[in-house]
């Protein structure tokens, strides 16, 4: 009896825990399909980052900015290069007549080093870049992004653009392709690319700045047209640049050159830190310039007007009845001179040349370095006499 009172308890138990699992096990309503999904969802350390989704991700990161980069970047090199810089101290004497026979000024040289960007522009290794990173240098070092090095030759400088051609040895180099600085479009993306700091001596890789063209079309004069050179038709980005990045190309998103980086513009002047007031000269002006620094080193600018000019005097300019910076006045015109031919007289003023405003015979000279005299015929000129305003096209004479 008490064998068969155990068997009858054994079985209840028994039957209790099978009921109790089968309702664990069975999902409550609502719940069979999110279990179902989330027993198929795969977590994320199983996706495939090489597979569809990492190919996907990938594609999401290109844009125009990366593509062009991956274009011109091996086209950047590096410029090291040592200048000979000379020094004069003056005597204290120097004004007397007789002491400064004894005591004449102190000359000496020293030897500084400079670094600066460029970019080739052909597969034969040619190089451009800043005049004014390879001022008087005595020797050149170019590094391209592969770290080799090589000594370079300056084949060709203009002061007044800024703008010097390098030659390096070698083929199969490769290059940027220089663009039209005339298309360029204010708010469009552009490219800044160099050597800022000297960092491209860390890794043979050039620094990489983005922002957008912020104007076109300046002009810098006076206080602002440093050391003399004629920074005229300027491009403003403020794609940061900084000390180093002189000489660098600035591209466009399609990967074309429509600039060479040469100054930066802080609060306080000229300085070697960025705050987004970058300058960049057109690569239009170095495109006409180019077979000059090929084929003679130079910028040949010599032509003839048989014109003579001089700057206003106070007296002069109240008999003409304006002002002393209200342009230059004709002071000579040669016999059967290009002057001569185009009607101008003594006592002419010229106001503007080319549409430029004409102050002083410094601002006539600025304005006719720029001028590409291969290619320029003749340039227009505003001209007041006598109460009115004229227009005189002047040939230029070669």
């Amino acid at each position: 009896m008490i064998d068969r009172e155990w068997q009858v308890l054994i079985g209840v138990l028994l039957a209790g825990c099978l009921v109790f699992q089968c309702a664990k096990e069975t999902p409550r309503q609502g719940e069979g399909t999110v279990q179902a999904a989330a027993s198929v969802m795969p977590s994320p350390s199983s996706v495939d980052r090489q597979g569809t989704i990492g190919e996907e991700i990938t594609q999401s990161r290109q844009n125009a900015i990366t593509r062009a980069v991956s274009w011109v970047g091996p086209a950047v090199v590096g410029i090291n290069v040592i200048q000979i810089r000379r020094y004069v101290q003056r005597s204290p004497f120097d004004d007397d007549p007789f002491w400064r026979m004894f005591f004449k000024p102190y000359e000496w040289e020293e030897k500084v080093k400079g670094l600066g960007s460029g970019f080739l522009i052909s597969p034969d290794g040619y190089i451009l870049t800043n005049e004014h990173v390879i001022h008087q240098a005595s020797e050149i070092i170019v590094t391209t992004t592969d770290g080799k090095q090589y000594r370079a030759e300056s084949v060709g400088e203009d002061v007044t653009y800024d703008v010097a051609l390098l030659k390096i040895e070698g083929k199969d180099f490769p290059y940027i392709p220089l663009g039209n600085s005339d298309d360029i479009i204010i708010g469009e993306w552009v490219i800044a690319l160099g050597n800022p700091f000297g960092l491209f001596d860390v890794s043979s890789k050039p620094t990489v700045t983005v922002g957008v063209v912020s104007a076109t079309d300046m002009d810098f004069k006076g206080e602002l047209a440093i050391e003399g050179r004629s920074y005229q038709d300027m491009i403003q980005t403020d794609a940061s640049i900084n000390g180093g990045n002189s000489g660098g190309p600035l591209v466009n998103s399609l990967g074309e050159c429509i600039g060479i980086n040469a100054f930066i513009i802080s609060g306080s002047g000229y300085q070697k830190t960025s705050i987004g007031i970058g300058f960049a000269i057109p690569i239009n002006r170095v495109k006409r310039i180019l077979p000059d620094l090929k084929e003679i080193g130079r910028v040949d600018r010599s032509f003839r007007t048989g014109l003579e000019v001089e700057n206003i005097s106070f007296l002069v300019a109240r008999m003409l009845g304006i002002s002393p910076g209200d342009g230059v006045i004709v002071s000579r015109v040669a016999k059967g001179s290009p002057a001569e031919e185009a009607r101008l007289e003594v006592g002419d003023v010229i106001v503007a040349i080319e549409g430029k405003r004409v102050q002083s015979t410094a601002d006539v000279q600025t304005i006719i370095n720029m001028i590409d005299v291969t290619e320029t015929q003749r340039i227009d000129l505003s001209v007041f006499r006598k109460g009115k305003l004229y227009e005189v096209a002047l040939r230029l004479e070669r």
